[in-house]
């Protein structure tokens, strides 16, 4: 039961796209997908010429049901009752609680014992006969006597007299007068309207595209409809409803869910898979609760309700194991959807049953709360027949049906201001308000339209944005490129599955019927060679199918993800082609430079001075130079430079180094790692007047550390006035994610300890930094 099909779904496959302008593909594991609606009703919203005449019919459809409501609720309002609020004892009586009659009005507080309808002619009267629907007693003899005491109730009301007596012996003669539509309620318009909005969407679908799938749904949605009108006529508040549904109400409603249950099966029958085997269940469900009328018709069987119920907790079981047997290697992804939907719904079934069964179990003043559950399940059920077509290729028919829905609730309000304040006839109103309606909808129209795009504009931007930090993190670690490719796909379409799959293609494209989206995935590292495919099923979890605008979007994903790494290579060359060009400038002039200084100094001293800054001056330029650097590599030349410097102090090194891997550090990471080097021996050659230093260098899985121990005069870091040498020390470190801190050594000296964590992906942050 899926919105996927084109409008050409029956034509031949000649491999060209449909004049709907969807693409007709076909999957040999499954059988071809329902439409319900969907993707044709997003063509007639995108004005497909040759539906001209479905929006006429739908027009149609929606008078028809807004005609419906209104003289339902004409019925309902000029219905006789008695304006009385009743409320529920402990013990299962009712007690006047407030009315406006005058007669009435020195009973509040007091209980009703019976209801006289005829001289001498007694009927006991309490909270379970006030239940409106007999279609949830499990007891046949107690639904039996229900339905007599509110058919006789009932008839004597539109009769125009009766007789409250109440348990201290009063007796009050009432004369029920019309309710009028302020007495209906709330609950009543609500209902209402949810069963107007359901039987339009059961025309819509097979409207759009007719076929037997379509056909059972359209089957199910006016059924639901038809429920919840009943459903609103029992909402209304009074002692008794209509004496014309009393008598076959229950029985209307019982078969209203079983034709919605049989007409389920089917349709799970045909989609997503279709085999043989299936005819059979589908046969026997719809010849039961044709064999169901016929004794409902004839007259009440044994057993009556539970027959009912496991009639519908049958169809749910073997809808789940319809849509859990699947054709071919790998569930359909709609399948599993649904299999969910029906899981949920036949378990609430199962627990609305339970619950129901043991009413008479209950204290008297609980049971007539019960009658609250069954129309939850009312609505509930009626709300997953309504969600399952927008399970869609298409957002468009979500917001023209929502934009359709509103329509249709101001008309609705307009023509009961008209009713109501103005006494308008029927007619009249209907035909002003549908003006009136259509009227601000073509006026605000452009205006909804306009502030749906911007919040999908914000969406975009926010894609972007993920779009480019994917690509940081692509740059940092090309090894993990498709991985991170596909979590860029799952953040912008949010399907239930993403797999790599292989095969060729150039371009994304759906197949499954919009089930799967196929997105070619370039090697992010290498330029445009393809590595496989990336497969994405069911977007946006489950709520709707791909469709080729999804494709295209795909396709300008990886365009952008490609030119953005473009775009940051390009960058990288041209800072490292300025790197070299930087450090060519210095070692060509500032060594020259300092290599004719070095040949005129005037004492050993200076000569000493003049050689260790120009050699500096070449680590420093040799690092420019190189956009990589590698770790044991840099290490051996952070251990050249530091004996160099601290030997011209008489100040010993001790060195240690172990790598479990040789990392591959950036220019960043190499430049900062350097300078944190350089500065700490810096500081124990100022400050320290140390005769020895220990550095513990250390790199695994992932963690590098490195630890200077001296034996120098400094104490208490923590009183350390931090300038910007121990500051720069920090803000270098903490750029690459680390942390740095300082502590007493015993006898005497200072340890620093240098931690950075995950030293194999810093790059990005410190860059960025």
């Amino acid at each position: 039961m899926s919105s996927t099909t084109t409008a050409a779904d029956d034509a031949p496959d000649t491999g060209v796209p449909s004049d709907s302008g969807w693409p007709h593909t076909t999957d040999s594991r499954f059988s071809e997908p329902s439409s319900f609606g969907s993707t044709a009703a997003a063509a007639m919203a995108g004005g497909t010429p040759r539906i001209g005449w479905r929006r006429q019919a739908l027009l149609l459809a929606a008078v028809v049901a807004c005609l419906t409501v209104f003289l339902l609720a004409r019925v309902m309002a000029n219905n006789p009752h008695v304006a009385a609020d009743w409320r529920v004892t402990h013990d299962g009586g009712l007690e006047l609680v407030y009315t406006n009659l005058p007669g009435l009005k020195e009973q509040v507080g007091h209980e009703l014992a019976s209801i006289e309808t005829a001289p001498g002619s007694a009927l006991a009267f309490d909270a379970l006969a006030l239940t409106h629907s007999a279609r949830w007693l499990a007891d046949d003899a107690l639904r039996e006597r229900l339905i007599n005491t509110r058919l006789t109730v009932a008839r004597a009301v539109e009769s125009g007299h009766i007789v409250l007596v109440f348990r201290d012996g009063h007796r009050v003669d009432v004369i029920p007068r019309p309710r009028g539509y302020a007495g209906l309620g709330a609950m009543f318009w609500l209902l209402s309207a949810f069963a107007m909005v359901l039987f339009l969407v059961g025309w819509i679908v097979p409207l759009v595209q007719p076929q037997l799938r379509n056909l059972l749904y359209a089957l199910m949605a006016l059924s639901q409809a038809g429920q919840l009108l009943l459903a609103a006529i029992g909402s209304v508040p009074g002692l008794t409803l209509p004496s014309a549904l009393v008598l076959r109400e229950h029985s209307l409603l019982t078969m209203l869910d079983l034709a919605t249950g049989a007409a389920i099966l089917h349709a799970t029958a045909l989609h997503p898979y279709r085999s043989r085997w299936r005819v059979l269940p589908v046969l026997l469900s719809w010849g039961a609760t044709l064999g169901f009328g016929i004794y409902a018709v004839l007259g009440q069987q044994p057993h009556h309700w539970w027959t009912a119920q496991s009639l519908l907790i049958g169809d749910g079981l073997l809808c789940i194991v319809f849509l859990a047997w699947p054709v071919g290697p790998q569930p359909h992804p709609f399948a599993v959807v649904m299999r969910r939907f029906a899981s949920v719904t036949v378990g609430a079934l199962v627990l609305l049953t339970l619950a129901v069964a043991l009413v008479p179990h209950m204290p008297p003043d609980v049971q007539p709360l019960a009658a609250v559950g069954p129309v939850i399940w009312s609505v509930f059920f009626a709300s997953v027949i309504l969600m399952v077509p927008f399970i869609s290729r298409s957002q468009n028919v979500m917001r023209e049906f929502a934009m359709l829905a509103g329509v249709s609730t101001v008309a609705t309000s307009v023509d009961l201001l008209f009713v109501a304040v103005f006494s308008f006839s029927q007619f009249a109103s209907l035909t002003l308000s549908l003006f009136l309606a259509l009227g601000a909808y073509a006026a605000v129209r452009q205006w909804l339209v306009n502030q749906m795009m911007g919040a999908r504009t914000l969406t975009t931007e926010r894609m972007f944005d993920h779009l480019y930090r994917i690509a940081r993190e692509v740059e940092a670690k090309p090894e993990r490129a498709a991985d991170r490719m596909a979590d860029l796909l799952r953040h912008v379409f949010e399907p239930l599955e993403t797999t790599r799959t292989g095969g060729q293609g150039r371009q994304s494209r759906v197949v499954a019927n919009g089930a799967v989206l196929l997105v070619p995935a370039p090697n992010l590292t290498q330029g445009p060679m393809l590595d496989g495919q990336i497969a994405l099923r069911f977007a946006e979890r489950g709520k709707r199918l791909f469709t080729p605008e999804d494709a295209r979007l795909a396709d300008r994903i990886v365009e952008q993800l490609m030119r953005a790494l473009a775009h940051d290579r390009a960058v990288e060359r041209g800072r490292s082609e300025e790197r070299v060009r930087i450090a060519q400038d210095l070692h060509d002039d500032i060594g020259a430079r300092l290599l004719t200084l070095m040949y005129k100094a005037q004492n050993k001293e200076m000569e000493d001075y003049v050689r260790h800054t120009l050699q500096d001056l070449k680590t420093l330029t040799r690092g420019l130079a190189a956009s990589t650097h590698s770790l044991a590599l840099a290490a051996a030349e952070w251990k050249t430079d530091i004996t160099a410097r601290l030997e011209a102090v008489r100040c010993e090194l001790e060195w240690s180094a172990s790598f479990d891997e040789d990392l591959t550090l950036t220019i960043i990471q190499w430049s900062s790692l350097t300078r944190i080097m350089r500065e700490l021996i810096s500081n124990i050659i100022a400050h320290s007047k140390a005769t020895q230093v220990l550095i513990e260098m250390r790199l695994h899985e992932g963690l590098f550390t490195v630890t200077i121990s001296d034996d120098g005069v400094g104490r208490t870091p923590a009183k350390w006035s931090h300038g910007l040498g121990l500051g720069g020390i920090r803000k270098r470190v903490k750029l690459m994610g680390g942390s740095v801190s300082w502590r007493e050594r015993e006898p005497k000296g200072i340890v620093c300890l240098v931690s950075v964590p995950n030293l194999d992906g810093v790059g990005a942050g410190a860059a960025k930094g």
